[in-house]
């Protein structure tokens, strides 16, 4: 399948019980509840955020729509159907698109963890990336430390391909860096 770019993301993607959209104004209250903890910040490249800073950063996502380029990037928010309540957000960028590549990494707020939702989410974006955007791999980069994430990427079928060493500094100190990734058909067979 010949990669299909640009995309531009205009309708939500459904799940069974989700929906992934574009970020709006009115969803910085929801988002400021999870961005302001320190316990979802641990593993983040940020330390808890302000409303003001969070309204600037849900502008911001709201802002990018388009994929095209390496960077481009979208944060989606992930939206409970049956109460239309914002649980976190899927970020989706693309790092080569020489390559066929692109990055995927997931923020929930902690009220909602183990429920599922993550994988739900994350998969409808390796769906799109795959089925609907042609790309060849996704691949996702996190502390090693975080245990969640660690667990969501084995059962989302990415494999674990490298361990990097104090390659980062994060937050006043060196830390490692953990490389997940899964392939095209390495997805489509899972999902047959």
């Amino acid at each position: 399948m010949p990669i299909n770019l640009p995309f531009v993301f205009r309708s939500p993607v459904p799940t069974e019980r989700l929906y992934l959209r574009l970020m709006v104004e009115d969803d910085v209250d929801a988002v400021h509840s999870y961005m302001s903890r320190a316990d979802v910040c641990e593993y983040l490249l940020f330390t808890p955020r302000d409303r003001e800073e969070v309204a600037a950063k849900v502008a911001e996502f709201a802002a990018h729509t388009t994929l095209a380029a390496d960077r481009d990037y979208l944060e989606l928010a992930v939206i409970r159907r049956d109460d239309e309540r914002l649980l976190g957000h899927v970020y989706f960028a693309l790092e080569s698109v020489e390559h066929e590549t692109a990055e995927i990494g997931w923020t929930l707020h902690p009220d909602h963890h183990g429920q599922g939702y993550a994988s739900e989410a994350a998969d409808a974006v390796l769906g799109m990336a795959f089925e609907v955007l042609g790309l060849h791999r996704v691949v996702a980069k996190l502390d090693p430390r975080n245990d969640a994430s660690v667990a969501l990427c084995l059962r989302l079928g990415l494999r674990h391909e490298a361990h990097h060493v104090q390659d980062m500094m994060f937050k006043g100190s060196w830390a490692d860096t953990g490389v997940y990734a899964i392939l095209a058909d390495e997805w489509s067979a899972r999902h047959r």
